[in-house]
């Protein structure tokens, strides 16, 4: 007897479900979510985001950190 493999629930991108205008590079507690312990950014299918708002939160994240709001790296 076969077994399907039973793929969990597709995440729903935050940011379209809360009709967010931008991603703002000073909210440093939502870009942390959004980060690995270690600090990289998080794929897609961690955090749910869409293509278009991934892009965005990458672009977002690296302008916070240039900016020295948050870190390149955590050790």
């Amino acid at each position: 007897m076969r077994y399907r493999k039973v793929r969990p629930h597709r995440k729903v991108c935050i940011f379209c479900k809360n009709k967010s205008k931008f991603i703002d590079y000073k909210d440093v507690d939502l870009l942390k979510t959004m980060m690995t312990p270690v600090g990289k950014i998080s794929t897609r299918r961690s955090t749910g985001t869409c293509a278009k708002h991934q892009r965005e939160l990458a672009r977002t994240i690296k302008k916070a950190r240039s900016m020295a709001l948050l870190p390149y790296t955590s050790d």
